[in-house]
């Protein structure tokens, strides 16, 4: 019953320019922006007539757009302006503009297939969203019907019982539900949300089910009792638990600080996942272990997985020479993501899909076609004159291909009294003029923010700031606008707050510089990527992993901290690192593999590209944040022990003072 909303625009802020135009609209017309193109080929100019009033017949569409509104076609069509025909009729091709219902593409643009074919090429933003609205909640499914058999391959081979991976994927499972279902309390999810926020969930929050079942079964070693042993399991659990779980959560929490409420959206329903699989595992796991302990003894069996301690020592070697390569490239990287290039909607949608099949056939005919819509305020005797001025200086403007205004469409000579409502209703409101330009852009890039710029400057010009602007371009030049300030706010709340868990947990001022250090390098290097292969990155995406990332692989590094900082206090540097390594290895690649499984699956199946690319960069900077807590961290752990003993309360590291005795082994 919660409602996924296909419409990345609407989040943005309620007192940004383009949603206070579109409220303005709203009151003011009937109408809205054309929002779908509808291309028919081999058609004669009366039968694409017999169409467009076909189209004009169905509920839900509106405000058709053909060359009969531009031109009277009672007249040869070879004396018209053949650019302006072309717009519309070209080699036996008729290209309408109109208006599609929002909220109900999907089953409108099947009444439109139903009424006039199957072949026709369809494009526009309603499309894109009917597109979405089909796929995003099946191509979860897919990627959970992918995701399912590898995390509980990864969870049989790192488990000792055949039925524990069982319990993890019910109570985590569980709890994704019921995050899912809570999301009826805000009324609708974004579908981006929707696709990620159910993956990530069970791909962060597995860990603390794994955490919790390994302690029973140390302290089942210790006690017969199962209860005892189970009480005794929750007790040392929740600390740690709660520890990962509070880092994972406050990097979520980050997102809310966004002004682009796509970031609230997801980051409230990802650390509500959190919070209930928290509480899933303390309340649920417990109870379901006891009533199947039988069942699990039953179906114990040997570790799969080696002890690594070779593997360790290998790792320890190369911790000098991978420490000296990452201080070499910081700098670099940092500097390389810093100016990436952006998009700010889903481009590629659909690839290799009918979908792009059609808005490519449109385009390859016709050429792009980005509308940009002006509201200009009316009630002036000259009105009409401006108006008139004002669409001669848009029609001047580069990439600019057609202006529909009143002038354009009628002419500012006709009074309004002699022509049809239908005709008038379009162009005026009370209070309002509208007038449609459109641009053979596509709805976003550099060339297509300089139109929109273009276009603001010259109604500026008429009408100060009186005026108002809508439309994809326009709505997408404020987004960028708008998450670029927010990029620089939402990286500093999530490194504030995880630097301060991490400090009270360690009690200590270095430990979380060294852990932060460690996951903001690796994230650099996964944003740097898309800047040395020259290509663009979605900004969203790179957003919600600057946050995702931190919050998600911190973990490693606080896990990998942890043991170090017990085992120095009994053991020499050297010695503490390799038993940190064998007592840490195992847990860090299966919480690493099962997150990049989880994100690379939405890039898999995922045809939207924001979605897509934000599963490429989780699952490429989880893998980089597991290269840096092995390799990097250790080696930071190392030379900076004496630091952090300085600067960390009650770390009492073992000193050479104290085991500086003949044929001490610590030493």
């Amino acid at each position: 019953m919660v409602s996924v909303n296909y419409d990345i625009t609407s989040y943005l802020p309620k007192k940004a320019k383009s949603t206070i135009s579109l409220d303005v609209m709203k009151e003011e017309f009937e109408d809205s922006i054309p929002n779908t193109r509808m291309m028919v080929e081999n058609v004669s100019i009366t039968k694409a007539i017999e169409y467009k009033n076909t189209l004009k017949s169905i509920e839900g569409v509106s405000d058709v757009i053909w060359l009969d509104d531009i031109i009277d076609l009672k007249q040869p069509i070879e004396y018209a302006d053949r650019d302006l025909v072309e717009q519309y009729y070209k080699d036996d091709a008729a290209l309408y503009n109109f208006v599609i219902r929002d909220g109900d593409e999907v089953e409108i643009i099947e009444k439109i297939k139903e009424a006039l074919g199957e072949d026709n090429a369809y494009a526009g933003s309603a499309v894109e969203s009917a597109f979405m609205q089909k796929l995003t909640g099946s191509e979860t499914t897919k990627a959970m019907f992918i995701l399912v058999p590898i995390i509980l391959l990864i969870l049989l081979v790192s488990t000792d019982s055949w039925l524990e991976p069982l319990l993890f994927l019910i109570t985590i499972g569980g709890s994704v539900m019921i995050n899912m279902g809570t999301g009826i309390i805000f009324g609708e999810v974004s579908y981006i949300t929707n696709a990620v926020s159910p993956i990530l969930q069970l791909a962060v929050s597995l860990d603390y089910a794994i955490f919790l079942l390994h302690s029973f079964s140390d302290y089942r070693k210790e006690t017969d009792d199962l209860n005892e042993a189970m009480l005794r399991a929750v007790k040392r659990s929740i600390p740690a638990i709660a520890a990962s779980a509070l880092t994972t959560l406050f990097g979520f929490l980050a997102l809310t600080f966004m002004k682009f409420r796509i970031g609230p959206d997801l980051g409230i329903n990802l650390a509500k996942g959190v919070l209930l699989s928290f509480l899933s595992v303390i309340v649920v796991l417990p109870s379901l272990t006891l009533v199947l302990s039988k069942a699990l003894d039953k179906t114990r069996h040997k570790p799969l997985l080696p002890s690594f301690s070779k593997f360790s020592k290998f790792l320890s070697k190369l911790k000098i020479p991978v420490f000296i390569l990452i201080i070499l490239i910081t700098v670099p990287v940092f500097l390389a993501q810093s100016n990436s290039k952006f998009v700010y909607g889903p481009s590629d949608l659909g690839k290799g899909t009918k979908v792009a099949w059609d808005k490519e056939k449109i385009e390859d005919r016709f050429g792009a076609s980005t509308p940009i819509v002006l509201l200009t305020p009316r009630g002036e005797v000259s009105e009409k004159a401006k108006l008139q001025d004002m669409t001669a200086d848009l029609e001047k403007i580069e990439h600019v291909t057609q202006v529909v205004s009143y002038s354009s469409m009628v002419g500012s000579t006709i009074p309004d009294e002699y022509l049809d409502s239908e005709i008038t209703k379009t162009f005026y409101s009370e209070n309002y003029s509208r007038t449609i330009v459109y641009a053979d852009t596509p709805s976003e890039g550099d060339i297509a923010f300089s139109v929109v710029e273009k276009v603001q400057e010259t109604a500026a010009g008429y009408y100060g700031d009186a005026y108002y602007s809508l439309g994809s371009s326009v709505n997408l030049l404020d987004m960028k606008n708008i998450v670029s300030e927010d990029n620089n706010l939402v990286n500093l709340i999530a490194i504030a707050a995880i630097f301060l868990v991490i400090m009270i947990t360690y009690r200590s001022l270095s430990i979380p510089v060294l852990l932060v250090l460690t996951i903001e390098t690796a994230i650099w290097i996964n944003l740097a990527i898309p800047y040395f292969y020259d290509s663009s990155l979605n900004f969203l995406g790179y957003l919600v992993v600057n946050t995702v990332q931190l919050g998600a692989t911190v973990d490693y590094a606080i896990l990998f901290t942890d043991h170090y900082v017990g085992n120095r206090k009994v053991l020499a540097k050297k010695q503490a690192l390799s038993k940190t390594y064998t007592d840490t290895l195992r847990s860090i690649l299966v919480s690493a593999s099962i997150l990049a499984s989880a994100s690379f699956s939405l890039a898999l199946v995922s045809t939207n590209s924001i979605v897509s690319e934000l599963g490429l960069l989780l699952g490429r900077g989880t893998i980089f944040s597991l290269f840096m807590v092995m390799l990097f961290l250790p080696a930071l752990l190392t030379i900076f022990d004496g630091f952090i003993s300085k600067t960390t309360m009650n770390a009492n590291f073992l000193h050479k003072s104290k085991y500086l005795i003949k044929g001490d082994s610590r030493k």
